[in-house]
């Protein structure tokens, strides 16, 4: 019998609940992460974004979805994976949020909870790199491309053959992919970085609070009129 998480208005379904438990735990390493409660749904960010034309939503999307508690709709769409990481949307957001960290930490999310976007391998592009690196301690760029369309497209190596040869024969390219010297002290750099926790180190307010809003004509800030 096939139990179905049926979702109650108002209310988080369990998976749910269990992906926000566990975002809100990669928030922890993110300085002022609180600040995503604080959006005020102005498009600045996604107006600001390069890529939002590719995306399926858009960032200002992300934190009302986030917001809403429908992380499993955020963790199936391609934007995650499509951001530059160009930072526009966090340096020009009035709330101080960071979207581009925010967009890492669903990354990772996703990747711990293997949950990907449908025809959509970007994610497969990043787990064939990150192994290579960590097996050899360097790119090697014909082993790439074949571990990499094996998941997605072995068909699409043919079109790659000739272009692979010619690079062969102008010893452009490696046949056989060779570690870097100490490989093991490379790994263990790795492992000790996995295990290592970033604080959580609270930024200042990059503005005054005086002197804006309802603040500013409490303290009875008063703009001088222009002189004549």
């Amino acid at each position: 019998m096939k139990i179905v998480d049926i979702k109650i208005p108002g209310k988080l379904s369990q998976k749910e609940e269990d992906l926000r438990a566990s975002f809100l735990r990669q928030l922890e390493a993110i300085p002022n992460s609180e600040k995503i409660k604080s959006c005020i749904q102005c498009g600045t960010c996604t107006g600001s974004c390069p890529v939002s034309y590719a995306m399926d939503i858009s960032p200002r999307e992300v934190i009302a979805l986030f917001r809403a508690g429908d992380l499993e709709t955020l963790l199936h769409s391609k934007t995650i994976w499509v951001c530059a990481s160009c930072y526009a949307c966090q340096t020009r957001c009035p709330s101080l949020i960071k979207v581009t960290d925010i967009m890492y930490a669903l990354k990772r999310l996703a990747i711990e909870k293997n949950i990907y976007p449908p025809h959509f391998p970007v994610y497969s592009l990043s787990k064939t790199f990150v192994n290579i690196m960590n097996r050899f301690g360097r790119l090697h760029e014909p082993l790439f491309l074949v571990a990499f369309l094996m998941q997605t497209n072995p068909f699409k190596l043919f079109s790659f053959m000739p272009l692979g040869l010619r690079m062969a024969k102008r010893k452009r390219i490696a046949y056989i992919p060779s570690r870097i010297k100490n490989i093991d002290s490379f790994k263990k750099i790795i492992k000790k970085a996995e295990l290592m926790e970033m604080p959580n180190v609270h930024e200042e307010v990059q503005y005054m609070k005086d002197t804006v809003g309802y603040g500013a004509v409490d303290k009875g800030i008063v703009l001088e009129p222009t002189k004549k």
